[in-house]
């Protein structure tokens, strides 16, 4: 999907650039938490009504989301507490902007405020679950990669909150479409996993008894 691939671009040329910079005195977690302190700014900005100066934060914390990981991969530091932390952080930094936008949303007023506020909740829902249906289904053995809008990408938020008006409008009502279709597709993509893992124990099951195999 466009996101995927457009996350493999800026990693190939953020881990070029971490290997120029990869002597720095810097860890991975100290460019993790910065950036995850980075996105709690652009998130006050928000809240605050400064969509503008949001925007423009929200990216530059997104970019130290970025290079965590390729200055680990670099510098071969890559260890598990250091992936724990950054999806754990990650988390904290989609809340904290989906709470600024919501502020910001409910000053707006009207119907309209409250579907925004409303639409704000159901994107932090969605994006949470996306990344929870895949943690949740790799640690009992599924495959769960697929998905439309496989990673929200902060980049999507921060060039709506960059135009504002209708253009952040409707990027928050399309993050709140996307980021649960995403989650669905997962839950699907696991689903027929599951079943055709069923079906091939019962088939088992009936070879061992002597029986026809069960026709998926």
């Amino acid at each position: 999907m466009f996101t995927t691939r457009f996350e493999a671009w800026v990693r190939r040329h953020a881990e070029r650039l971490m290997s120029a910079i990869s002597r720095m005195p810097v860890t991975p977690n100290q460019i993790t938490v910065v950036g995850t302190a980075i996105t709690f700014l652009a998130a006050l900005l928000v809240a605050m009504g400064q969509l503008r100066w949001g925007g423009v934060v929200l990216a530059i914390g997104g970019t130290f989301d970025i290079l965590d990981g390729a200055l680990a991969r670099s510098t071969r530091r890559s260890y598990p507490y250091g992936a724990f932390l950054d999806s754990t952080l990650d988390r904290y930094s989609e809340g904290a902007m989906y709470i600024g936008l919501g502020a910001y949303f409910s000053t707006v007023g009207g119907a309209l405020g409250r579907w925004l506020v409303i639409a704000t909740a159901a994107a932090l829902a969605g994006s949470f679950l996306v990344s929870y249906v895949r943690a949740r289904a790799q640690s009992l053995g599924f495959t769960c990669k697929t998905g439309l809008f496989a990673r929200p990408e902060r980049v999507v938020t921060a060039v709506g909150l960059i135009f504002g008006g209708v253009v952040l409008y409707g990027v928050v009502f399309l993050l709140a479409i996307l980021t649960n279709l995403t989650a669905l597709q997962r839950i699907r993509e696991v689903w027929l996993q599951g079943r055709a893992q069923r079906l091939a124990r019962e088939r088992e099951a009936q070879a061992v008894k002597g029986g026809q195999p069960v026709k998926p």
